[in-house]
Protein backbone atom coordinates (compact mmCIF):
# COMPACT_ATOMS: atom_id res chain seq x y z
CA UNK A 1 0.00 0.00 0.00
CA UNK A 2 1.51 3.53 -0.90
CA UNK A 3 1.12 6.09 1.86
CA UNK A 4 1.55 8.98 0.15
CA UNK A 5 1.36 10.76 -3.39
CA UNK A 6 5.05 11.35 -3.51
CA UNK A 7 6.03 9.55 -6.60
CA UNK A 8 9.61 8.06 -5.41
CA UNK A 9 10.58 6.12 -8.64
CA UNK A 10 14.22 7.56 -10.11
CA UNK A 11 14.81 8.54 -6.66
CA UNK A 12 17.89 7.42 -4.52
CA UNK A 13 17.28 6.52 -1.24
CA UNK A 14 20.04 5.86 2.19
CA UNK A 15 18.48 3.66 5.00
CA UNK A 16 20.63 3.72 7.31
CA UNK A 17 20.14 0.67 9.92
CA UNK A 18 18.93 -0.60 6.42
CA UNK A 19 19.37 -4.07 7.62
CA UNK A 20 17.48 -4.17 11.20
CA UNK A 21 13.63 -4.39 11.83
CA UNK A 22 12.37 -0.92 11.00
CA UNK A 23 14.93 0.11 8.39
CA UNK A 24 14.15 -3.39 6.47
CA UNK A 25 10.64 -3.21 6.71
CA UNK A 26 11.29 0.45 4.74
CA UNK A 27 13.99 -1.15 2.16
CA UNK A 28 10.77 -3.68 1.22
CA UNK A 29 8.35 -0.83 1.19
CA UNK A 30 10.39 0.75 -1.82
CA UNK A 31 11.00 -2.18 -3.36
CA UNK A 32 7.24 -3.34 -3.95
CA UNK A 33 5.32 0.04 -4.39
CA UNK A 34 8.11 1.91 -6.64
CA UNK A 35 10.78 -0.38 -8.53
CA UNK A 36 12.55 2.48 -10.58
CA UNK A 37 13.67 4.03 -7.45
CA UNK A 38 17.54 2.85 -6.26
CA UNK A 39 17.58 1.94 -2.61
CA UNK A 40 20.75 1.97 -0.45
CA UNK A 41 20.87 -0.11 2.58
CA UNK A 42 24.20 0.93 4.93
CA UNK A 43 23.80 -1.05 8.16
CA UNK A 44 27.32 -2.16 10.21
CA UNK A 45 25.68 -5.91 10.26
CA UNK A 46 25.69 -8.37 13.62
CA UNK A 47 29.04 -9.45 14.87
CA UNK A 48 29.83 -11.44 17.84
CA UNK A 49 30.96 -8.23 19.34
CA UNK A 50 28.66 -7.50 22.46
CA UNK A 51 28.49 -4.82 25.31
CA UNK A 52 29.07 -5.26 28.89
CA UNK A 53 25.24 -6.32 29.34
CA UNK A 54 25.99 -9.38 27.37
CA UNK A 55 23.51 -8.22 24.41
CA UNK A 56 25.20 -7.74 20.45
CA UNK A 57 25.98 -4.41 19.51
CA UNK A 58 24.63 -4.64 16.17
CA UNK A 59 20.91 -6.10 15.08
CA UNK A 60 21.67 -5.97 11.95
CA UNK A 61 20.79 -9.20 9.78
CA UNK A 62 21.34 -10.52 6.14
CA UNK A 63 17.75 -12.51 7.25
CA UNK A 64 16.14 -9.18 7.02
CA UNK A 65 16.86 -8.51 3.77
CA UNK A 66 16.38 -11.73 1.76
CA UNK A 67 14.39 -10.99 -1.30
CA UNK A 68 15.89 -7.06 -1.45
CA UNK A 69 17.41 -6.02 -4.80
CA UNK A 70 18.84 -3.15 -3.67
CA UNK A 71 22.56 -2.03 -2.82
CA UNK A 72 23.77 -3.13 0.28
CA UNK A 73 26.91 -1.58 2.02
CA UNK A 74 28.20 -2.81 5.20
CA UNK A 75 29.94 0.46 7.39
CA UNK A 76 29.49 2.03 10.69
CA UNK A 77 27.83 5.55 10.95
CA UNK A 78 30.92 6.48 13.72
CA UNK A 79 33.24 5.73 10.95
CA UNK A 80 34.27 8.51 9.00
CA UNK A 81 35.79 6.19 6.09
CA UNK A 82 32.98 4.27 6.28
CA UNK A 83 30.78 7.59 5.72
CA UNK A 84 32.99 8.66 2.61
CA UNK A 85 31.29 5.56 0.76
CA UNK A 86 28.11 7.21 0.84
CA UNK A 87 29.98 10.07 -1.28
CA UNK A 88 29.51 8.27 -4.59
CA UNK A 89 25.84 8.66 -4.52
CA UNK A 90 23.28 12.15 -4.72
CA UNK A 91 20.69 11.13 -2.28
CA UNK A 92 16.98 12.47 -2.27
CA UNK A 93 16.04 10.55 0.58
CA UNK A 94 17.99 9.83 3.87
CA UNK A 95 15.88 7.56 6.68
CA UNK A 96 18.29 7.21 9.58
CA UNK A 97 17.19 3.76 11.39
CA UNK A 98 21.13 3.08 12.90
CA UNK A 99 21.27 3.54 16.79
CA UNK A 100 22.15 1.83 19.31
CA UNK A 101 18.93 0.85 20.51
CA UNK A 102 19.13 -1.71 23.38
CA UNK A 103 18.11 0.54 26.43
CA UNK A 104 19.85 -1.20 28.74
CA UNK A 105 23.42 -0.41 27.41
CA UNK A 106 25.30 1.39 29.88
CA UNK A 107 28.21 2.82 28.10
CA UNK A 108 27.16 6.45 27.60
CA UNK A 109 30.35 7.30 25.16
CA UNK A 110 29.51 4.33 22.70
CA UNK A 111 25.71 5.61 22.83
CA UNK A 112 26.64 9.00 22.51
CA UNK A 113 29.29 8.34 19.49
CA UNK A 114 26.74 6.10 17.66
CA UNK A 115 23.41 7.89 18.08
CA UNK A 116 24.45 11.78 18.65
CA UNK A 117 27.77 12.57 16.97
CA UNK A 118 27.12 10.09 13.69
CA UNK A 119 23.61 11.77 13.49
CA UNK A 120 25.57 15.39 13.21
CA UNK A 121 27.37 13.82 9.98
CA UNK A 122 24.39 12.54 8.62
CA UNK A 123 22.74 15.68 8.81
CA UNK A 124 25.64 17.49 7.73
CA UNK A 125 25.81 15.08 4.34
CA UNK A 126 22.01 15.65 3.62
CA UNK A 127 22.83 19.01 3.63
CA UNK A 128 25.32 19.14 1.32
CA UNK A 129 22.85 16.45 -1.21
CA UNK A 130 19.82 18.65 -0.42
CA UNK A 131 18.62 15.60 0.88
CA UNK A 132 15.23 15.20 2.93
CA UNK A 133 15.55 13.75 6.69
CA UNK A 134 13.54 11.45 8.40
CA UNK A 135 14.92 10.05 11.20
CA UNK A 136 14.57 7.64 14.33
CA UNK A 137 13.93 9.54 17.68
CA UNK A 138 12.37 7.60 20.54
CA UNK A 139 9.44 7.48 23.21
CA UNK A 140 12.18 6.85 25.60
CA UNK A 141 12.81 10.68 25.39
CA UNK A 142 9.87 10.57 28.16
CA UNK A 143 11.08 8.57 30.75
CA UNK A 144 8.53 8.37 33.61
CA UNK A 145 6.56 11.16 33.01
CA UNK A 146 2.45 10.94 33.27
CA UNK A 147 1.03 10.19 30.05
CA UNK A 148 -0.04 11.22 27.97
CA UNK A 149 3.60 12.46 26.40
CA UNK A 150 3.52 15.72 24.34
CA UNK A 151 6.74 16.67 22.63
CA UNK A 152 8.19 19.40 23.89
CA UNK A 153 7.81 18.02 27.49
CA UNK A 154 11.03 15.37 27.93
CA UNK A 155 12.61 13.79 30.74
CA UNK A 156 14.83 10.81 29.80
CA UNK A 157 16.10 8.42 32.32
CA UNK A 158 18.67 6.70 30.44
CA UNK A 159 21.48 7.50 28.45
CA UNK A 160 19.12 6.27 25.69
CA UNK A 161 16.79 8.59 25.79
CA UNK A 162 18.52 11.09 26.76
CA UNK A 163 20.65 10.49 23.26
CA UNK A 164 17.87 10.55 21.63
CA UNK A 165 16.38 13.69 22.86
CA UNK A 166 20.07 15.76 22.46
CA UNK A 167 19.34 14.16 18.33
CA UNK A 168 16.17 16.49 18.63
CA UNK A 169 17.82 18.87 20.05
CA UNK A 170 20.35 18.84 16.72
CA UNK A 171 17.52 18.81 14.43
CA UNK A 172 15.66 21.55 15.62
CA UNK A 173 19.11 23.68 15.48
CA UNK A 174 19.74 22.54 11.67
CA UNK A 175 16.12 23.01 10.89
CA UNK A 176 16.38 26.34 12.09
CA UNK A 177 19.40 27.15 10.53
CA UNK A 178 18.92 25.60 7.07
CA UNK A 179 16.25 24.98 4.33
CA UNK A 180 15.86 21.19 3.71
CA UNK A 181 13.23 19.03 5.47
CA UNK A 182 13.84 17.44 8.77
CA UNK A 183 11.02 14.76 10.68
CA UNK A 184 12.34 13.52 13.81
CA UNK A 185 9.59 10.22 14.72
CA UNK A 186 9.16 9.37 18.15
CA UNK A 187 8.51 5.70 17.94
CA UNK A 188 6.47 4.36 20.74
CA UNK A 189 6.46 0.10 21.44
CA UNK A 190 6.82 -1.20 17.97
CA UNK A 191 6.88 -4.69 16.57
CA UNK A 192 5.86 -6.71 13.65
CA UNK A 193 7.96 -8.59 10.79
CA UNK A 194 11.59 -8.43 10.84
CA UNK A 195 11.89 -8.01 14.83
CA UNK A 196 13.38 -11.57 15.33
CA UNK A 197 17.27 -10.12 15.16
CA UNK A 198 16.48 -7.86 17.93
CA UNK A 199 17.23 -10.87 19.75
CA UNK A 200 16.61 -9.89 23.95
CA UNK A 201 15.19 -6.64 22.69
CA UNK A 202 12.92 -7.86 20.52
CA UNK A 203 9.05 -7.04 21.38
CA UNK A 204 7.07 -8.44 24.11
CA UNK A 205 4.37 -9.55 21.20
CA UNK A 206 7.41 -11.22 19.46
CA UNK A 207 8.28 -13.00 22.78
CA UNK A 208 5.12 -13.92 24.30
CA UNK A 209 4.12 -15.16 20.80
CA UNK A 210 6.76 -17.72 20.34
CA UNK A 211 6.70 -18.86 24.51
CA UNK A 212 2.84 -19.81 23.74
CA UNK A 213 4.21 -22.12 20.23
CA UNK A 214 6.53 -23.49 22.83
CA UNK A 215 3.95 -24.68 24.93
CA UNK A 216 5.52 -22.48 27.42
CA UNK A 217 3.09 -20.80 30.38
CA UNK A 218 3.58 -16.91 29.03
CA UNK A 219 5.34 -15.15 32.16
CA UNK A 220 4.01 -12.06 33.21
CA UNK A 221 4.93 -9.61 35.70
CA UNK A 222 2.54 -9.07 38.79
CA UNK A 223 0.03 -6.54 38.34
CA UNK A 224 0.43 -6.46 34.11
CA UNK A 225 -3.34 -5.62 33.42
CA UNK A 226 -2.29 -2.31 34.22
CA UNK A 227 0.68 -1.93 32.94
CA UNK A 228 0.21 -0.24 29.45
CA UNK A 229 1.75 0.64 26.88
CA UNK A 230 1.40 2.13 23.00
CA UNK A 231 1.98 -0.54 20.88
CA UNK A 232 2.26 0.43 17.72
CA UNK A 233 2.10 -1.92 14.35
CA UNK A 234 5.24 -1.36 12.15
CA UNK A 235 3.16 -0.93 9.13
CA UNK A 236 1.83 2.08 10.83
CA UNK A 237 5.64 3.01 11.69
CA UNK A 238 6.61 2.91 7.71
CA UNK A 239 3.38 5.15 7.47
CA UNK A 240 4.57 7.84 9.14
CA UNK A 241 7.87 7.71 7.65
CA UNK A 242 6.38 7.74 4.15
CA UNK A 243 4.08 10.97 5.11
CA UNK A 244 7.22 12.59 6.74
CA UNK A 245 8.79 13.07 3.45
CA UNK A 246 6.70 15.66 2.68
CA UNK A 247 5.61 17.39 5.92
CA UNK A 248 3.58 20.32 6.39
CA UNK A 249 6.04 21.09 8.93
CA UNK A 250 9.62 20.15 9.83
CA UNK A 251 9.87 18.94 13.33
CA UNK A 252 9.52 15.87 15.84
CA UNK A 253 6.37 14.08 16.12
CA UNK A 254 5.09 11.17 18.05
CA UNK A 255 4.46 7.89 16.57
CA UNK A 256 2.03 5.76 18.31
CA UNK A 257 -1.48 4.55 18.00
CA UNK A 258 -2.70 6.93 20.79
CA UNK A 259 -4.19 4.21 23.32
CA UNK A 260 -2.11 2.83 26.09
CA UNK A 261 -2.92 -1.49 26.35
CA UNK A 262 -1.86 -3.56 28.64
CA UNK A 263 0.64 -6.52 28.45
CA UNK A 264 -2.04 -9.02 30.15
CA UNK A 265 -3.97 -7.93 26.50
CA UNK A 266 -1.14 -8.80 24.62
CA UNK A 267 -0.91 -12.32 25.56
CA UNK A 268 -5.33 -12.79 25.73
CA UNK A 269 -5.03 -11.39 21.98
CA UNK A 270 -2.46 -14.07 21.24
CA UNK A 271 -3.99 -16.80 22.81
CA UNK A 272 -7.30 -16.13 20.50
CA UNK A 273 -4.99 -16.32 17.46
CA UNK A 274 -3.10 -19.08 18.30
CA UNK A 275 -5.94 -21.25 19.59
CA UNK A 276 -4.43 -21.80 23.03
CA UNK A 277 -5.49 -21.68 26.64
CA UNK A 278 -2.36 -21.49 28.86
CA UNK A 279 -2.36 -20.73 32.11
CA UNK A 280 0.00 -17.60 32.72
CA UNK A 281 2.44 -17.38 35.08
CA UNK A 282 3.07 -13.84 37.42
CA UNK A 283 6.08 -13.13 38.30
CA UNK A 284 7.95 -10.06 40.47
CA UNK A 285 9.13 -7.51 38.81
CA UNK A 286 12.64 -6.72 39.05
CA UNK A 287 13.16 -3.46 37.37
CA UNK A 288 9.88 -1.89 39.18
CA UNK A 289 11.96 1.39 40.52
CA UNK A 290 12.86 2.24 36.77
CA UNK A 291 10.11 0.56 35.03
CA UNK A 292 7.59 2.85 32.84
CA UNK A 293 4.33 1.58 33.61
CA UNK A 294 2.36 3.80 31.38
CA UNK A 295 3.18 4.79 28.12
CA UNK A 296 0.46 6.77 25.85
CA UNK A 297 1.48 8.75 22.65
CA UNK A 298 -0.32 12.11 22.10
CA UNK A 299 -0.47 12.42 17.93
CA UNK A 300 -2.46 14.97 17.93
CA UNK A 301 0.37 17.32 15.95
CA UNK A 302 1.48 14.05 13.86
CA UNK A 303 -2.27 13.83 12.70
CA UNK A 304 -1.68 17.98 11.61
CA UNK A 305 1.53 18.21 10.21
CA UNK A 306 2.33 14.76 8.74
CA UNK A 307 -1.99 13.56 8.09
CA UNK A 308 -0.61 10.40 9.67
CA UNK A 309 -3.37 8.02 10.86
CA UNK A 310 -3.16 5.17 12.55
CA UNK A 311 -4.03 1.99 10.91
CA UNK A 312 -3.81 -1.14 12.92
CA UNK A 313 -5.03 -1.66 16.60
CA UNK A 314 -3.76 -4.39 18.85
CA UNK A 315 -6.14 -6.84 17.31
CA UNK A 316 -5.43 -5.66 14.07
CA UNK A 317 -1.84 -5.64 14.53
CA UNK A 318 -1.55 -8.87 15.93
CA UNK A 319 -4.01 -10.80 13.83
CA UNK A 320 -1.37 -9.33 10.78
CA UNK A 321 1.90 -10.60 12.98
CA UNK A 322 0.42 -13.97 13.44
CA UNK A 323 2.21 -15.62 9.97
CA UNK A 324 5.32 -14.13 10.74
CA UNK A 325 5.41 -15.30 14.96
CA UNK A 326 4.85 -18.45 13.35
CA UNK A 327 7.22 -18.23 10.77
CA UNK A 328 10.08 -17.81 13.37
CA UNK A 329 9.00 -20.26 15.43
CA UNK A 330 9.10 -22.77 12.84
CA UNK A 331 12.44 -21.98 11.12
CA UNK A 332 14.48 -20.22 13.98
CA UNK A 333 13.17 -21.99 16.87
CA UNK A 334 11.43 -25.21 16.66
Amino acid sequence: MRYSDIDFNNKTILITGGAGFIGSNLAFYFQENFPNSKVVVFDKFRSEEKFSNGNLKSFGHFKNLVGFKGEVISGDITNKDDLKRLEDFKFDYIFHQAAISDTTVSDQKIVIDTNVNAFKDILDMALFMRANVVYASSGAVYGKLPAPHKVSIEAPVNVYGFSKLMMDNLAYEYMKKYDISIVGLRYFNVYGPREYFKNKTSSMVLQFGLQILSGKKPRLFVGSDKIKRDFIFVEDVIQANIKACSPKKSGVYNVGTGVARSFQDIVDILQKELDTNLECEYIPNPYEKQYQFFTQADISSTKEFLDYEPRYSLEEGIKADIDYIKKIFKEEIF
